[in-house]
């Protein structure tokens, strides 16, 4: 039994301009200890699919489809019972710490109402605990850190503060929003290795979004690849890296800087934009980007298939194993 298993999970949102298809027939499942990176574009659903999974879309969101934690449908689960769940079992780190945390309170009374709460410690217990969380996700001098506000700390410290925050239940799944944007490379690296330890130390299983491949590679078991709400690919890391099926895969990849090649002066990338999601056309989503495409691509979008064991495409393109 898998610990997360989400089955053709779409999100919809009403709009004045129409409905927009944030999230179209999603399925991935991840156990414990395992660490799934989700890539794409900006708009491909990323973020929103995590929501979904959390039950933190906004009021015009809606979802349909099946997420189950411990076996347990999560969708339709009334906000009480979601509560015992989030912040608890499953965590999440968000993208921007500084509009995440509140800051008017003080870091130590952040952290020690997520113990008071879900597990019912005294403000001393849980405060205790906050210091041993800080101290693991090293922050120097945690003792005397935890009662400053969170303009005194940096970026990078005020990400250490939300992993700890989100840690502190030690749940089963984290979710990792972009944690190193805005971080300068030292910090980004720092960050990294933190999950690695986490992953490695907590047995958490981590779903990871970001635009980074590097941190993904440095991380993730898996990646998915989403573009307009849709899975193109999925597989391992290796698989995704070096031997990517998918032409968006491999224009991403290919969009990549590496400073040890001298043979383009042009950073490549991938022609055109991606479409709108109020409009969606009716084959692929990638077919006017795409070089590969086909008669066939503008008049069914391709579906999801197994190419081998835990390897997925969804192309009309002959496989290129």
């Amino acid at each position: 039994m898998s610990l997360l298993s989400v089955h053709n999970l779409s999100i919809a949102f009403s709009t004045n301009d129409g409905v927009v298809n944030a999230v179209n027939g999603i399925s991935l499942s991840l156990n414990k200890g395992e660490a799934l990176g989700i890539v794409g574009e900006s708009g491909s659903g990323k973020s929103q699919l995590v929501l979904g999974i959390m039950g933190l879309l906004a009021q015009n969101g809606k979802t349909f489809g099946s997420v189950k934690f411990h076996d347990k449908e999560l969708i339709g689960l009334k906000q009480n019972e979601l509560n015992k769940i989030r912040g608890d079992k499953i965590s999440m780190i968000f993208q921007d710490p500084m509009t995440s945390l509140n800051p008017y309170l003080r870091i130590s009374k952040q952290m020690t109402e997520v113990l008071m709460l879900h597990k019912n410690l005294s403000y001393a217990d849980a405060k205790k605990e906050s210091i041993n969380m800080l101290d693991m996700v090293r922050i120097p001098e945690a003792k005397n850190r935890i009662d400053m506000y969170p303009h005194e700390f940096s970026g990078g410290m005020r990400q250490r503060v939300m992993i700890a925050m989100s840690l502190l239940c030690k749940p089963d799944l984290l979710i990792a929003d972009e944690p190193t944007t805005a971080l300068d490379v030292t910090v980004q690296a720092q960050i990294v290795n933190l999950l690695q330890d986490l992953k490695k130390d907590l047995d958490t299983a981590i779903i990871l979004i970001t635009h980074d491949l590097g941190v993904v590679a440095g991380i993730c078991n898996n990646v998915m690849v989403m573009y307009a709400g849709r899975t193109m690919e999925y597989g391992s890391v290796d698989n995704i890296f070096y031997n990517p099926q998918h032409p968006y895969t491999q224009g991403l990849l290919r969009s990549i800087p590496r400073l040890t090649d001298e043979t383009y002066t042009d950073l490549p990338t991938i022609p055109g934009n991606p479409p709108s999601l109020l409009n969606l056309p009716q084959g692929c989503p990638f077919q006017e980007r795409c070089e590969f495409a086909i008669e066939k691509c503008s008049i069914k979008p391709p579906p999801l298939v197994t190419l081998s064991h835990d390897r997925k495409k969804a192309c009309y393109r002959e496989n290129v194993l």
